[in-house]
Order: C-alpha cells, then sequence, then structure tokens
C-alpha cells in the first residue's frame, strides 16, 4: 500500500467498524478515516438567539472566494436555517436566520431548516425543509413529515423569498418516501437535474431511511421521484454531500448514518461511491468518521457537508461532544481527508 493509501484506508477492528447493530442494520466494513480537526463553530451566540439550543444540519458551499454555511440553528421558537460566513472554513460569522417560519397551517410553519443551494448561472436556488410538527417545548426538534420546499435568491445570502407555489416532491402513501422526502444535494447531468433526496418510511418495525434521486428539468417546476431508492432503505441513511474525484471518475456520497443503542441517533459519516450516479451498490461504503476518529465527540456524529479545498476535502460536520447522543446543543465540527479519494480495497 503506498502512503496516500495508507492515509485513507484503514480497515477497522470489530469493535470499531462492522460491528453488528442490535436489530440487524447493515454495518460499513472499511474505513476511509478523515483527520478530525475539531469544533469550528460553537452554538449559543447566533444574533437574537437563533442558535442558543444547538448547531447541526449544515449545508456548505462557495461563492465569490468566500465560504456560506446554511445549518439549523435552534432557536427559542424552533429550527431555522441560518447562516454563517467564513474565509477559511475555521473562522465563523453567524449572520442569523436566512428563513423565517411560515404561517400557521402552511407546510413549514413550526420549521424551515436545512436549506440547500444550487446557483444556475443566473438564480440562487434553495431547498429547503419545511415541518408543520415538532417535539414539545423547549427542544422543539422538527418532526415528520419532512417536505421539500423552494425559496429563490439574488445572492447567495440571500435575501430568500419562498415560492409557495413551486412543490418540488411531497411525501407519498405507502412509498420509500412517506414521511421524508426531504431535499439533498443537486448535480446537473446533461440537461437534468439529480437531486439525491433523503427519504424515509415508518412501518410496524420503526424507521427506514435511505437515498433516492429525484429529477426535473426546471428547477422551478416539479420533480420526478425514482420508483426505487440507491440503496436499500436498510442502510439506514439521511442527507447527502457529493464530491466528483477526476483522477478515477468517481462519485463520492457522504452521508450520515443512523445506529442504535438503546435508541437510533447519528452515529456516523459513511460514504458511498460509484462512476455511475445513476446505480449505487450498497456494499461499496465505509465509514469516514465516528466515535474512534473523532476528537471531541465519541458516540454522536451528524449531518457531513464536504467541499474541496486545495489538495484535501474538508468534511463539516455536527455533534454534541462526549458521550452524549442528544439532538441538541450540537456544535459544528471540521474534518480533513487528502485528495485525490481513493476507494477503499478490503485486499490492502
Amino acid at each position: 500500500m503506498n502512503k496516500l493509501l495508507a492515509m485513507i484506508v484503514v480497515l477497522a477492528a470489530p469493535a470499531l467498524c462492522g460491528a453488528a447493530y442490535p436489530d440487524g442494520r447493515p454495518a460499513a466494513t472499511l474505513r476511509m478515516d478523515a483527520q478530525d480537526q475539531g469544533v469550528v463553530l460553537k452554538h449559543g451566540d447566533g444574533p437574537a438567539g437563533c442558535d442558543q439550543r444547538g448547531a447541526r444540519d449544515l449545508w456548505v458551499f462557495e461563492a465569490g472566494g468566500s465560504y456560506y454555511m446554511h445549518y439549523d440553528g435552534a432557536g427559542p421558537k424552533g429550527w431555522l436555517a441560518c447562516l454563517a460566513t467564513s474565509p477559511d472554513l475555521v473562522h465563523w460569522t453567524k449572520k442569523g436566520p436566512a428563513l423565517d417560519f411560515g404561517q400557521p397551517g402552511q407546510d413549514d410553519s413550526a420549521s424551515a431548516s436545512y436549506g440547500v443551494t444550487y446557483f444556475d448561472g443566473q438564480t440562487w436556488h434553495m431547498f429547503y425543509l419545511g415541518t408543520p410538527h415538532t417535539s414539545p417545548a423547549p427542544d422543539l426538534i422538527p418532526s415528520f413529515p419532512y417536505l421539500t420546499l423552494k425559496a429563490h435568491g439574488a445572492s447567495p445570502s440571500g435575501p430568500w423569498i419562498k415560492q409557495r407555489d413551486v412543490v418540488p416532491f411531497r411525501c407519498t402513501p405507502h412509498t420509500y418516501y412517506d414521511v421524508t422526502a426531504s431535499p439533498g444535494h443537486i448535480i446537473k447531468q446533461g440537461d437534468e437535474y439529480l437531486m439525491f433526496f433523503s427519504a424515509a418510511a415508518n412501518d410496524s418495525h420503526g424507521t427506514h431511511r435511505t437515498i433516492s434521486i429525484a429529477r426535473t428539468k426546471n428547477l422551478d417546476g416539479s420533480w420526478q421521484v425514482d420508483p426505487q431508492p440507491i440503496v436499500p432503505p436498510a442502510e439506514q441513511i439521511e442527507n447527502t454531500s457529493l464530491y466528483f474525484e477526476p483522477q478515477n471518475q468517481t462519485w463520492f456520497l457522504f452521508t450520515n448514518h443512523i445506529g442504535m443503542e438503546g435508541f437510533e441517533y447519528t452515529d456516523a459519516v459513511w460514504v458511498y461511491w460509484s462512476k455511475d450516479l445513476n446505480h449505487w451498490d450498497a456494499t461499496h461504503k465505509a465509514v469516514v468518521l465516528d466515535g474512534h476518529n473523532c476528537r471531541w465527540s465519541k458516540k454522536c456524529i451528524g449531518l457531513p457537508g464536504v467541499m474541496k479545498v486545495g489538495t484535501k476535502l474538508a468534511v463539516l460536520y455536527d455533534a454534541p461532544g462526549g458521550q452524549s447522543k442528544s439532538h441538541m446543543q450540537r456544535d459544528i465540527g471540521l474534518a480533513w481527508l487528502p485528495l485525490p479519494l481513493v476507494v477503499p480495497d478490503a485486499k490492502e
């Protein structure tokens, strides 16, 4: 194994990776270990208390030489997508909420969060998570259904104008996305846009989560959801951030995994890989960040966002720290992978 591969691929001992989950959900048996830098954005000091109870579920993007991050700020009235900007992904300036709650009866009346952006060369588009339901105060955690709503803006910092007449797609009863059809990373392929969105369904055995593709040729129109997700719902993954490695023509899809230890919680960042955006193999996956290599959070690791920076890939994520598995009191951390990314090889 060459030095670069040795930095990327670490086959884990059973105690750290590949151990069975109590309900039998699949485990990842390979590792692509990121090097953790630690916390780069702490919750609690956002404008008007917008993140007083936590900062999590981030979307990071670059525009005009600056980095922008939407993150879910848990504020006094609920969770909203908040904006922070940075010159280097390490030092962040909080700007406050990028969205506001909808009116009573609207799909985002309880939360307008997780704002995924796409710039088409003229207009900035935001697809965000809306829901009319939350857990009880004071946490006000968004609860099903998780819906995809639309807004647009003239700049990467907004202001964002909600487009109530645009319905990208919705949860559909008796499908694999009957309680979650929430936004994800958008890739343009030819004249078509592909959104790798989060899907989930409930049955008598619990919630089953996966990633699927929705397609459109019009970002202000409706999307067609694929009849099957990219990997089975047994994978228990949600949310997406993709990176294309030109040296080996491979797509890497970063996602957060839902584990179980007494109850379900986000236990790791996983990565899947494929040379074809339309075809994925559930066995082609590895652990990127978990309690083994995170410096400050040993049980719980949340949603990833990736960004190329020079010769490295930045991996931003949220976590509550220590042994906590809580949804609340999370901060944003930063880890790094060396480039080019190499597909892990179980023989190495």
